[in-house]
C-alpha cells in the first residue's frame, strides 16, 4: 500500500512539473542570447533612480526570459492591474472574433445594438466602424468615459447617445468608452464575456491561469481597463505577436491579423514637428489598441507604467510593471539601456557581470519606512476606536493594537477591514476594501474581484505621529494613512500615491472609548 501511495504521489509530481514547465516560458542567460548582463545591470540601476517605481521587469529574447525580478514586496505570484493594456486583449478578442466570421472591422457599431441607439441616428454615428473604434478615431470630443461609467448603468445607451463631432476616421482621441463597446460587441455576437471567450483561445494556449477582469453593472468586462495578469502572462501575449500569432507550433491568430493590428492607422497629432515625434513614443501612430514606438517596436500601455514593448527586429519583448509619474522616462530607460544590449549575434559568457545580475535581480525591493522607536502611545492607543468625520473616502472609523513590532489596524468604511503592519517590515493581508484606482467613480468599479492582497508597514515619525503605508499589491499603487494624535483626537492624512504628492485628504476624529 505505501508503495501503490509513493506511486501516485510521484506520478502527481512528475504531472505538475510538466504542467508548470509548458505553462512557462524558457529560460536562458543574457550572454547566450546576444543580451549584456552589464547593460541590463545599469538599466535596473537607473531605474532605481528614477522617478518610476519599478514593480516588476521581464526580458525576452529569441523567445526565452533572460532576466526577470519583482521589487519586494511585488512578486512573480501575484497579478497586476494592468489599465490600459488591457485594451491589447480586447483588441485581440476582436481579432480572434474576425478570423472566424463573427463579425468584420468594416461593421457598423449601431448594427449590433439596435435596442440601445438614441431617437436620432446622424450621419457620423451611422458612418462609425468597429475599426474606428479600434484605432481611437470614434470622433468624440472630448474624451466621454469618464462622465458615462459614474454617471449611467448602461455605458453602451451613454457611449451612443455621445455626440461625434469629428468623421469617424479622421481623428485621434483616446477613448477608454470606445474599448468597452469593443468588449460589448464581443458579447454581443458570442455571447460570453471577452474574458471567458480569450480563455480557450487565448490564455489557455499560452498558459495563463487565475486572470481576472472587471465589468460594468451589466456583466460586461470594462474593456479598455481592469484586467489583472501576472508579469509573465504579460510577456508571453507580447511573445505571441512576436511571433505574428503562432504558439508552440499552432497559428491562433492569423498572421494577417497580427499585422493589420500592429501598424499604424492613425498619426496622434499629425501636424507634430519632426522634432517633438523624434523625442516621443505617443506620436508614432495608433494601431488597433496598441501605440507604435520609436525604434520600430510597438506596445501595450497603461496607466502609470504598464507596459509590454514589442521590438521586431531585435526579436525581443519587455514587460513591465510600475507606478510613475512620467511614462516617457520610464521607456526612455528602455531605449537608453535595453535596446543597445541586444546583439544580433550570441556574446562571450560574462561570469562576473552574470552573477552580479543574478544577486541584483534577487535582491530588487521597494524601500520599507524605517523602523523608528516605538511611541509611548501604543499602550494607551490599545483598544481605542477613533470617529471620524465625514470624509469622501468614506472612512467612518480607525483603531490600533500593537504586538511585537506588529500594528493591526481597523479601517471601517461600509464594513470592517483589518490590517497588520510591520515595523521595519511588509506584512501582508487580503481585503475587500477597495484601494486607489484611476477609474474608482465607475459604476460597480473593482466589485466582484477576488480578495485584494495588501503589504502593510508602520513607523512612528514622533511620539504622536504614527504613519501607515499600505500596499495594494495586485496594483500600481499605494495609501499612506498619517495620524496625528493630540489627547482624544486624531487627525488623519490620507495621500495616494498617483496623486504624487498632491491630493491630500485630511479627516479629522475622536475617540470613542
Amino acid at each position: 500500500m505505501i508503495y501503490k501511495k509513493s506511486i501516485v504521489a510521484l506520478l502527481f509530481i512528475i504531472f505538475c512539473v510538466q504542467v508548470n514547465s509548458q505553462s512557462s516560458l524558457p529560460r536562458s542567460t543574457p550572454e547566450a542570447e546576444g543580451v549584456s548582463s552589464k547593460n541590463i545591470i545599469q538599466f535596473l540601476d537607473a531605474a532605481n533612480t528614477s522617478k518610476t517605481e519599478f514593480h516588476s521587469f521581464m526580458l525576452l529574447r529569441h523567445g526565452k526570459v533572460v532576466a526577470e525580478g519583482w521589487w519586494n514586496p511585488y512578486s512573480a505570484d501575484l497579478k497586476h492591474t494592468l489599465y490600459s493594456t488591457s485594451k491589447s486583449f480586447t483588441a485581440t478578442a476582436i481579432g480572434f472574433a474576425v478570423s472566424e466570421n463573427l463579425l468584420s472591422v468594416n461593421d457598423k457599431v449601431v448594427s449590433f445594438f439596435p435596442n440601445d441607439l438614441p431617437d436620432t441616428v446622424n450621419a457620423f454615428l451611422s458612418a462609425l466602424t468597429v475599426k474606428n473604434v479600434l484605432s481611437m478615431s470614434d470622433g468624440q470630443e472630448p474624451d466621454p468615459t469618464g462622465a458615462v461609467v459614474g454617471r449611467d448603468s448602461n455605458w453602451v445607451k451613454g457611449f451612443l447617445s455621445t455626440p461625434i463631432l469629428h468623421y469617424p476616421g479622421t481623428e485621434f482621441l483616446y477613448n477608454s468608452l470606445g474599448t468597452y463597446m469593443l468588449a460589448a460587441i464581443i458579447q454581443k455576437v458570442t455571447g460570453q464575456t471577452v474574458l471567458d471567450y480569450l480563455k480557450p483561445r487565448l490564455f489557455e494556449p499560452l498558459g495563463i491561469h487565475g486572470e481576472d477582469w472587471e465589468t460594468d453593472a451589466r456583466g460586461i468586462n470594462t474593456g479598455g481597463w481592469g484586467l489583472r495578469l501576472k508579469t509573465e502572462d504579460m510577456a508571453k501575449f507580447g511573445q505571441l505577436f512576436l511571433q505574428k500569432g503562432n504558439w508552440n507550433g499552432k497559428q491562433l491568430l492569423p498572421v494577417s491579423w497580427i499585422e493589420e493590428a500592429t501598424t499604424a492607422k492613425i498619426l496622434q497629432d499629425p501636424d507634430a514637428p519632426q522634432s517633438k515625434r523624434d523625442s516621443s513614443d505617443w506620436l508614432q501612430g495608433y494601431c488597433y489598441q496598441m501605440w507604435r514606438c520609436r525604434n520600430e517596436a510597438y506596445r501595450g500601455d497603461g496607466a502609470f507604467g504598464q507596459y509590454i514593448i514589442v521590438i521586431p527586429k531585435k526579436d525581443a519583448v519587455i514587460a513591465i510593471t510600475a507606478e510613475t509619474p512620467d511614462m516617457q522616462e520610464e521607456i526612455d530607460l528602455v531605449w537608453k539601456y535595453i535596446l543597445p544590449a541586444l546583439q544580433d549575434e550570441a556574446l562571450p559568457a560574462d561570469a562576473a557581470a552574470s552573477s552580479q545580475l543574478k544577486e541584483k535581480l534577487a535582491s530588487l525591493a521597494l524601500s520599507i519606512p524605517a523602523n523608528a522607536s516605538a511611541s509611548s502611545l501604543q499602550k494607551t492607543l490599545k483598544g481605542k476606536t477613533f470617529k471620524l468625520q465625514p470624509n469622501q473616502k468614506n472612512i467612518q472609523s480607525i483603531s490600533f493594537k500593537f504586538d511585537n513590532d506588529v500594528c493591526y489596524a481597523t479601517i471601517t468604511d461600509t464594513a470592517a477591514h483589518n490590517f497588520a503592519f510591520g515595523a521595519g517590515k511588509w506584512m501582508r493581508s487580503t481585503t475587500t476594501m477597495h484601494g486607489p484606482n484611476l477609474v474608482a467613480g465607475a459604476k460597480n468599479s473593482l466589485n466582484g474581484l477576488p480578495a485584494f492582497v495588501t503589504d502593510g508597514a508602520y513607523r512612528w515619525t514622533d511620539d504622536k505621529t504614527l504613519e501607515l503605508t499600505l500596499r495594494f499589491t495586485e496594483s500600481p499603487h499605494t495609501y499612506t494613512y498619517i495620524c496625528s494624535f493630540d489627547g482624544k483626537k486624531v487627525t488623519v492624512n490620507v495621500k495616494t500615491s498617483f496623486y504624487f504628492g498632491k491630493g491630500d485628504i485630511s479627516i479629522v476624529g475622536e475617540a470613542t472609548k
